[in-house]
């Protein structure tokens, strides 16, 4: 797929988003509850659409939260629910629409005590610091965000008392109650006015920032960084972390700088994605191309989405680092470093992640859990420990603190952003010069994904393959070694296929946004051989979806 001609472009004003109609679509407009485009759907990361598109309005929101609340009280979840947003245009009447209807529903809601911005690291940090040696009482929360999504988009995303990302068994229950809720009128949600939600006694206020940023010690070796003076430039790209960033620099004494301080709703400081929409994608160097241009003035440099739990690593010798070279770095480093981590502590990955970080795992002699895509598989690992990191291909990540015990249980881009500082700290190399050196012993990987189309039928399909219908027993010249379905770390099923080789893989996974399917490949032969890959993959895929009867 080829690139936008601006792509990497600063934004125009024909590129921006119309806050005051978006605002009223917000309100004004109604769902079609039949209509599956403008129901409640949750993906891996929660509820996401535009008011422009009907996908995210205030019935959503009303029938969602309600939702929430019937489903907190099955669950017998009666503590306090942490409720934070980000700076997407419609999170904040987002959050005055769930607020009013956690009040009605008598649920004790803690809002930040700034008034400000959260982001979703934050937010699991308070739930597991709430509920730490605790049995009952145990408390959840929201964050109202589409994470990374362009500025129209808004985003409802919940997490249970785990302080992880939602189970698709809690996201369901949720989903289909707040259909049917949209589908009755909403006659069934309770809610009150906003003055009297903030006003009653069951809405309280918490420090998220200060309970955070005070608690980073606990997982980072930041006096290391500051030993060495490392000097950091921090773009929030005008996100919930901007001013956790100017907080860190300041309560722990470190040469950092916040790049961009701006909070704009139309994020018109942006330059344009690949695609030419704005995107607060901080592992797209289009995305990122501003920071990227002053990378010299900085030992490392680093960017976050809108809620802040992906991560950016830019350095003076290489640009944006590719994801899967940072995780696979960020391992060999924490793995070598924290000595009280039990000697059983897992290296998590999901199935589409680099297999540089195999070879890593394996020189360290530590097991590798290999799962399906989505970070709330390694949550389980991470509360009990048996999981030291866990990281997903875009560019989400989090791991233990030092002593062992549980930091977060979604993905934390703050974190993993100081620990790029923390290894230049340490080692006085960069993260990248690190990855040169790892390539050097494993082999440079060479990947990519792409796009292929398919049609509903054909998607379906692909989504519940069985290993015995692939025939083949080659792929681009290799021996295939394994044909999966499942994934090896837990036995989940992967909602695809995945195809291995001694040297490279392939994975096909269906796209649940768009009529397409997307390939993952591999290769550690080099970019030709990576392209053959992506090519038999997709006659591979197609063979099969053939011989299954889906017809494109």
């Amino acid at each position: 797929m080829s690139n936008h001609p601006r792509a990497g472009q600063p934004a125009e004003p024909a590129d921006l988003v119309d806050v005051p109609r978006l605002v009223t679509a917000y309100y004004a407009e109604h769902p079609d509850p039949t209509d599956p485009a403008q129901q409640v759907s949750f993906g891996t990361s929660g509820h996401r659409g535009s008011s422009l598109r009907n996908a995210f309005n205030s019935d959503h929101i009303l029938a969602v939260t309600q939702a929430l609340c019937d489903y907190r009280r099955e669950q017998g979840v009666d503590g306090p629910l942490f409720l934070g947003r980000d700076t997407h245009a419609l999170s904040a009447p987002a959050a005055v629409d769930a607020l009013e209807v956690l009040a009605a529903n008598e649920v004790t809601v803690l809002l930040d005590s700034r008034d400000g911005y959260t982001p979703t690291p934050a937010v699991s940090h308070a739930i597991l610091t709430h509920n730490r040696g605790r049995t009952s009482g145990l408390a959840d929360g929201v964050v109202i965000t589409p994470s990374h999504n362009p500025p129209d988009d808004g985003g409802f995303k919940y997490n249970p008392t785990h302080g992880g990302p939602a189970d698709s068994d809690a996201t369901k229950w949720i989903q289909d109650r707040a259909n049917a809720i949209l589908a009755a009128g909403l006659t069934q949600v309770r809610h009150i006015p906003y003055a009297r939600a903030r006003a009653v006694d069951t809405t309280g206020r918490y420090d998220f920032l200060g309970a955070y940023v005070d608690d980073l010690p606990a997982v980072l070796d930041l006096d290391a960084i500051r030993a060495a003076g490392v000097r950091i430039g921090a773009d929030p790209l005008g996100g919930a972390s901007v001013a956790y960033w100017g907080e860190i620099a300041d309560r722990h004494r470190l040469d950092l700088t916040v790049v961009n301080p701006i909070v704009d709703p139309t994020w018109r400081f942006m330059t344009l994605d690949g695609d030419g929409k704005i995107r607060m994608d901080c592992s797209s160097p289009n995305a990122m191309a501003s920071l990227i241009a002053v990378r010299a003035d900085y030992q490392v440099a680093t960017g976050n989405d809108a809620d802040a739990d992906r991560h950016g690593i830019v350095t003076p010798d290489a640009g944006l680092m590719n994801p899967n070279h940072y995780l696979a770095v960020a391992i060999a480093h924490l793995f070598r470093t924290r000595d009280r981590w039990g000697p059983a502590a897992a290296v998590g990955k999901t199935l589409v992640s680099s297999s540089m970080i195999d070879r890593v795992a394996a020189d360290l002699g530590r097991p590798l859990l290999e799962v399906p895509v989505g970070f709330k598989w390694f949550v389980p690992g991470l509360l009990d420990g048996a999981v030291g990191f866990g990281g997903e291909e875009s560019a989400g990540a989090s791991f233990l603190r030092r002593d062992g015990s549980t930091w977060t249980t979604d993905k934390d881009g703050i974190l993993l952003c100081l620990l790029a500082s923390e290894i230049i700290g340490v080692t006085g190399r960069t993260p990248s010069e690190h990855f040169t050196e790892l390539a050097d012993r494993f082999g440079a990987p060479a990947y990519a994904r792409i796009d292929a189309p398919a049609t509903r039928e054909q998607k379906a399909v692909l989504g519940k393959l069985s290993p015995e219908q692939v025939t083949a027993t080659e792929l681009a010249g290799e021996p295939i070694t394994a044909t999966l379905t499942t994934a090896p770390g837990n036995g989940a099923p992967i909602g695809g296929l995945k195809v291995t080789t001694e040297s490279g893989w392939f994975a096909a996974r269906p796209s649940g946004t768009e009529d397409v399917y997307k390939i993952y490949a591999e290769s550690f032969q080099g970019p030709d051989h990576l392209a053959r890959l992506q090519e038999e993959a997709e006659s591979m895929v197609a063979n099969v979806l053939s011989e299954s009867g889906a017809h494109g």
